[in-house]
């Protein structure tokens, strides 16, 4: 059977002492964790182990020894170690020494029932105790049959990872501390510590504890009953921007919450929360100082109101173009003034409201410009409001050429079925056959042939509207795709991955060092970093928004049929 002996690379020059660490039955493997150095009292170490037990839930043992032949002089020492078999009741019982002026290592196991030495084949693995420590293993997210062996080999490798992870307590110790346990470990030189970290971390509370009051301040203001009168609510379920403030009024809420983590998936999301927070709210302010450089906030007032008097013209011209006709399309006389008419009025309308406006714009572009300090998200937001408002008048005449449409289409459709000695059943949804008499038969076929020729005047004029509607519909979804990509991307864990790679684990690969006939398999283990597309997938942040269901197919037949298409995002929902 093979003995896989998982072995620190930082205790490879340690001083001979003592092997601790955890046994994994199942697998028949041991995972070395630190060295104790002579001099030690044995029940002192027993009760050292039992503390770290108690802490980590952990059954941390005496696995073996460790004879460093390059710093001690003494040939007893080996027996003194074997020796210490019988006092650490653990069975095997490891020996590991680093032989002198020889770059192989010996390692053996002793059974303590025989009292002598078996002789089993050995894999020795080095790993990095610090990597391997502040990495967390991600199990395969394909879940494919094919990919059960790769759970499988996942699972083992989690307990070794585990055991390190949560060994936090036994790293504490060093070697220059005054207790009589010595021991040797990837911080035997000193606890790892930063002074900025540990700055931030004593400035956090006040931060946090301010936040908190400022946010359930808001959410007191919030609740209040004037608020929730109507048409308020319906009005802030439809802008974009009181969508957004609210997302990220709940991101602030995760973040100042003194809730602790429970595990490394719900602190990475608040790690990426903060820094997309963070990112968002810089890209706002350099947008905003961008804004109020060499007063462009003026130059862009000074440029709205003749776009949209240009805008307006086209409009003009275009249903100039369809009153006439279009194309060399014989259309409804009456009919197509009348429409054409009546969408002039209301670009009229639109027009003397601009112009009323037109005073105020520059104030309200400058308070608008002020909003962009909340974020680059909270901007874009603003941004898509501003185009729903401008272009609301394109909106209208979609709506009723899609009503007018939609109306005649069905109209046809029931007409159609009348020839043919149908009805649609209501109460059960399907197709019945009927009888009807020469007067019904008489007012449908007049009727038939009314919508029949007043259907190509509506439909083109439905079609032109549609295209407009879709331009700004077109518009609008690439702007909430962009706020998109802003909320739900994991900066940190993309940063993270691309400083501190073995922090996001997907794996592990294996490299051969020495490979010797009656000495133990000398491998190193490496970590392999998880992908970019992985990391995205895997720590992806929610959005309140979400992508329609429908498909291509779905889509063209509501255009056909004349059914309202809304934005391409549908707000008050979420998305994991």
């Amino acid at each position: 059977m093979v003995l896989k002996v998982f072995f620190p690379s930082c205790c490879s020059s340690a001083e001979s002492g003592i092997l601790i660490g955890r046994w994994i039955s199942e697998q028949n493997s041991a995972v070395i964790l630190a060295v104790v150095h002579f001099p030690f009292i044995p029940a002192q170490v027993k009760q050292y182990l039992s503390e770290v037990q108690q802490v980590t839930k952990i059954k941390v043992s005496v696995l073996g020894s460790w004879s460093n032949s390059k710093q001690e002089k003494e040939e007893s020492l080996s027996e003194f170690l074997e020796d210490l078999g019988t006092i650490f009741s653990h069975e095997p019982w490891i020996q590991i020494s680093k032989e002198r002026d020889s770059k192989f290592w010996s390692c053996s196991t002793l059974q303590k029932q025989s009292n002598s030495s078996k002789e089993e084949e050995i894999i020795l693995v080095y790993y990095d105790q610090r990597k391997v420590m502040l990495s967390h293993l991600h199990p395969p997210l394909d879940t494919t049959p094919s990919t059960d062996h790769k759970a499988n080999d996942a699972s083992k490798l989690a307990a070794m990872f585990d055991t390190v992870a949560n060994s936090k307590i036994l790293f504490m110790t060093d070697r220059y501390d005054d207790g009589p346990i010595k021991l040797t470990h990837w911080q035997s030189d000193g606890v790892e510590a930063s002074i900025i970290v540990e700055l931030m971390k004593q400035a956090s509370v006040p931060a946090c504890m301010l936040l908190t009051f400022l946010l359930s301040l808001t959410s007191a203001i919030c609740k209040r009953r004037m608020l929730k009168v109507w048409p308020l609510p319906f009005l802030w379920s439809k802008l974009s921007t009181c969508e957004q403030l609210g997302h990220r009024l709940q991101h602030l809420q995760v973040i100042s919450s003194n809730k602790k983590a429970q595990n490394q998936i719900q602190l990475m999301r608040k790690a990426n929360i903060f820094v997309s927070l963070l990112i968002d709210v810089a890209l706002g302010i350099l947008l905003m100082s961008w804004l109020y450089r060499k007063n462009r906030i003026g130059h862009l007032a000074d440029t709205l109101i003749p776009v949209a008097d240009h805008v307006a013209k086209e409009l003009q011209d275009l249903l100039q173009w369809l009153m006439g006709a279009p194309a060399g399309l014989k259309m409804n006389r009456a009919l197509d003034q009348v429409l054409g008419r009546f969408f002039l009025y209301h670009i009229h309308l639109w027009i003397s409201y601009i112009h009323l406006m037109s005073p105020f714009i520059e104030m309200i572009l400058w308070y608008v410009g002020l909003s962009a300090c909340l974020g680059l998200t909270v901007a874009l937001c603003i941004l898509s409001d501003i185009i729903a408002l401008l272009t609301f008048h394109i909106y209208c005449f979609y709506v009723y050429g899609a009503r007018l449409y939609c109306l005649k289409i069905y109209g046809l459709s029931s007409l159609w079925r009348l020839f043919r000695g149908k009805k649609w059943n209501v109460l059960r949804q399907r197709v019945d056959s009927c009888s009807y008499d020469l007067d019904q038969l008489f007012i449908g076929t007049l009727l038939f042939t009314i919508l029949l020729f007043l259907l190509p005047t509506t439909a083109l004029y439905y079609l032109v509207f549609t295209l407009l509607r879709l331009l700004v519909v077109v518009v609008q979804g690439l702007i909430h795709l962009l706020v998109d990509l802003i909320d739900s991307l994991p900066l940190y864990s993309i940063i993270l991955r691309l400083c501190r790679s073995y922090r996001l684990s997907a794996g592990v690969k294996f490299r051969v060092l020495e490979q010797k006939h009656g000495k133990p398999l000398r491998l190193l283990m490496q970590i392999n970093p998880l992908s970019y597309g992985s990391v995205v997938q895997t720590y992806r942040l929610p959005t309140y928004s979400c992508y329609p269901k429908d498909s291509w197919t779905s889509l063209c037949k509501k255009l056909f049929f004349g059914e309202l298409i809304y934005p391409w995002k549908h707000k008050g929902e979420k998305q994991d």
